[in-house]
């Protein structure tokens, strides 16, 4: 990255002369695939924040710059027109909001004065309506106007610091200070420090050292960060001496060895933040010599992750890579504080990581607030982005959280992984089963600081009772500490007030992803049914699965239609042959084939479904998914793939699906659940410990079902779920045909007050009506077109 600095900003007035347009070459300007940056903004999308965030695709010099123009006027006149310039980067946000009105843009390339070397781009155009969110972000040459340049700069400034040891000398439960000090800082006084790790035998990866190798490095940021907090903190010369010796032993390992970035990036972004906090907190302890070598150690290593990021992965151009999108927060933030004006580099990749999470963030979804790749990965995500937001917010003054995705994401977790469920959402998750992460509710509770949401402060309070005694599991403790969390916490938020969700609509659509959560009475586990169905535009890119169409169900305490199998490891035979295909879901095959859940990127985002309808109509909810694309990834002769889902009275759920294809193809209608169902004819039953379900095909247009369930995971080795449970999957198979119109029941119950609908059918005509009672004596009604040739 070659910026430009002091970045300047021309008003039309002031901008320099620019050359005939005639006279310049012309831009490239490509059209933009699925997996790069969208042109933004423009009509086809609302504007939802102002200032609206601007991007588009960057030319081929990486060394380019960019002069943005803003004008009232297509023709970009005089007097209406702003100008900015020189970009470095292929996306902006402006320093100010613009008045409500309609707008019109477009960029070329410039050189260091601003004065174009491109001709213009095309202009695109927008909205900016009255009343929306201001989130300016200030410009370069202002941004650390106001910051703090002394050490540390990382959580509290000399300032702050000052007055919390002073609060906590006054009251050592000032913040939770007094178990933090004793869990997780003293511990490490006894700790040997932490030697270079050897890497892999013959370097062949394996899971066991991967995962040792992990925590140790998790374990570095622990000592390094604890001690230097808690040494500072109470002035104790012994603890700031041990927490340098921890330190400079990181300091001295190889930066291109078997911790760098592309020997196994996950353990170098812990040793990078290691280094990191290392070097804020203890800066004034260090002599001269010895902070010239942990700042050249971490530049090493801050240059090698900023690098990728930035030349290799160009998450500029192509934001879906889940690991470089969250180094940006996780490594590059933290380091390029630490580093700022004492490398000259730092402030280059400072200011591109705060202008990305400004601008870009998040590639994963858009004001709705979801997170394509699923709740255990948003928690991932959002973990190290709330450190990274709070580090930016208490050096820099800057708020990310003002901008409308993060005042909604945390409705994302709150409907797709209520407390109560384990296996009822979807996306990869490496809890193997347990109950949502700990973590999940903190970074809930963050975002009931940040909000003032109630509703969040419930959903913590419940994990944490859940999930009592959890903090030492790995998907915990390898990644981290709760009791420094807890002190960060109660120090820059305080505490909101827990609220019922029982006043939340039952329905939450996350439109930008393609996902629909239903949470039924979620705070009373014998009446609560959570229902995820999804239909993505992102398909099975990253830790998204070939699930579009499919559903998962929990109810009265337990998961019931499940998704199935383990995230052991990415890449593991489960991994790849089973949890991302979509026989593991439950949805539908066609002529036995699911939808791509390959490693090729380019098919698994054209593998989308959308959810078309969504929609609460008193007695019902109405949802409709269209996974057409997704199914025509693999079988192209596939015209048509719906599922309509009734979700009636709050209490059972019609499921349609609607197959046309251009030659006979048979239908595998799959549901999975732990443990094996009692089967009918066309029937269906499955019995858990506190909650089950019953189900029927009562209605297809191709002709009656064969069942037959299977337990296991076919094609997946043994090893890998040794000593896990083994869950069962309904095949109910359809005979071939060109249409296929499959009408089920699926009705969950809890075990204490079992239930049945009653249902009958009219197929005379021209449409098959399916009528519905319950022992309430409430009727429903759905009527299901049809044929009279499905073309067997």
């Amino acid at each position: 990255m070659n910026s430009l600095r002091p970045l300047r900003f021309f008003s039309l007035q002031e901008s320099p002369r620019a050359m005939p347009t005639g006279t310049l070459p012309a831009l490239d300007e490509p059209k933009a695939g699925r997996l790069n940056i969208q042109y933004a903004p423009d009509a086809s999308c609302d504007v939802v924040e102002n200032p609206p965030r601007f991007s588009w695709l960057p030319v081929i010099e990486a060394e380019a710059h960019y002069v943005l123009r803003v004008s009232t006027d297509p023709e970009f006149p005089k007097g209406k027109t702003q100008l900015f310039a020189p970009l470095p980067l292929n996306f902006f946000t402006p320093d100010a909001a613009l008045a409500p009105g309609g707008y019109h843009w477009c960029y070329a390339t410039c050189d260091a004065s601003g004065a174009p070397t491109s001709a213009w781009s095309s202009v695109r155009s927008f909205i900016v309506a009255d009343g929306l969110p201001e989130t300016p972000l200030a410009s370069r040459s202002e941004r650390y106007a106001k910051a703090d340049m002394a050490h540390p700069r990382l959580w509290l400034s000399p300032k702050l610091l000052k007055q919390f040891s002073k609060d906590v000398t006054k009251d050592p439960g000032h913040c939770a200070w007094d178990t933090f000090y004793e869990t997780s800082v003293a511990p490490w006084m006894e700790r040997d420090v932490m030697t270079e790790p050897a890497g892999y035998p013959n370097h062949e990866r394996t899971a066991p050292i991967w995962r040792a190798t992990y925590i140790a490095c998790q374990e570095l940021i622990y000592a390094i960060r604890h001690l230097a907090v808690g040494g500072k903190v109470t002035g104790d010369a012994a603890m700031i001496a041990r927490a340098k010796e921890w330190l400079l032993e990181a300091a001295s390992w190889n930066p291109a060895g078997a911790t760098s970035r592309s020997y196994t990036d996950e353990w170098a972004f812990r040793v990078n933040l290691a280094l990191a906090w290392g070097y804020d907190w203890l800066h004034d302890e260090l002599t001269g010599e010895e902070r010239d070598t942990v700042r050249a150690a971490l530049l090493a290593r801050t240059r090698e992750t900023a690098d990728h990021i930035i030349k290799h992965a160009n998450i500029h151009l192509f934001p879906f890579d889940s690991h470089a999108v969250r180094a940006v927060s996780a490594v590059l933030v933290p380091s390029c504080i630490a580093l700022l004006d004492e490398e000259d580099e730092a402030r280059d990749w400072l200011d591109y990581s705060i202008e990305f999470l400004s601008t870009v963030y998040s590639p994963w979804g858009d004001s709705d607030g979801g997170w394509a790749e699923g709740p255990h990965y948003w928690m991932t995500g959002m973990a190290y982005l709330i450190d990274a937001a709070n580090m930016i917010r208490s050096f820099a003054g800057i708020d990310l959280y003002k901008r409308p995705f993060f005042q909604a994401t945390g409705d994302f977790p709150l409907y797709t992984k209520a407390p109560d469920t384990r296996r009822a959402t979807f996306g990869d998750d490496s809890t193997m089963g347990d109950l949502p992460c700990l973590k999940i509710g903190y970074n809930l509770r963050q975002f009931a600081g940040v909000t003032g949401n109630g509703a969040y402060t419930w959903y913590y309070d419940e994990v944490k009772r859940n999930d009592a005694g959890t903090e030492m599991e790995f998907y915990n403790w390898g990644w981290w500490d709760f009791n420094f969390d807890e002190m960060v916490y109660q120090h820059d938020f305080g505490t909101v007030e827990a609220t019922s969700p029982s006043e939340l609509p039952v329905m939450r659509w996350f439109k930008g992803i393609g996902w629909v959560a239903l949470q039924h009475k979620m705070d009373d586990p014998d009446a609560h049914i959570q229902f995820v169905m999804k239909s993505s535009p992102y398909g099975s890119i990253s830790h998204s699965h070939g699930d579009q169409n499919a559903f998962c169900l929990a109810g009265f305490g337990e998961d019931l239609a499940i998704q199935s199998g383990y995230y052991v490891a990415f890449n593991s035979t489960m991994h790849q042959n089973w949890r991302r295909q979509t026989r593991s879901k439950n949805a539908i095959l066609i002529n036995g084939k699911g939808q791509y859940a390959g490693k090729d990127k380019a098919q698994a985002m054209r593998a989308t479904g959308t959810i078309t309808t969504c929609e609460d109509r008193g007695d019902h909810i109405y949802l409709q998914g269209d996974a057409t694309e997704a199914y025509r990834s693999l079988s192209p002769e596939v015209s048509r793939v719906l599922r309509d889902v009734y979700f009636v009275n709050n209490s059972f759920f019609v499921i349609v699906d609607a197959v046309d294809a251009e030659t006979p193809v048979s239908v595998d209608w799959l549901l999975h659940a732990n443990a094996p169902m009692q089967l009918g004819a066309n029937t269906f039953r499955y019995t858990g410990e506190r909650a089950g379900f019953y189900g029927q095909f009562l209605w297809s247009e191709a002709g009656a079902p064969t069942l037959d369930q299977e337990t296991g995971f076919p094609d997946v080795d043994p090893s890998e779920y040794e000593g896990l449970p083994v869950s069962t999957c309904l095949h109910a198979t359809f005979p071939k045909a060109i249409r296929h119109r499959i009408a089920t029941l699926l009705v969950p119950y809890s075990l204490k007050a079992p239930q049945r609908v009653f249902s009958f059918l009219d197929d005379q005509g021209y449409d098959c009506d399916l009528y519905f009672t319950d022992a309430d004596e409430r009727s429903f009604k759905v009527t299901v077109p049809k044929t009279f040739d499905v073309g067997r």
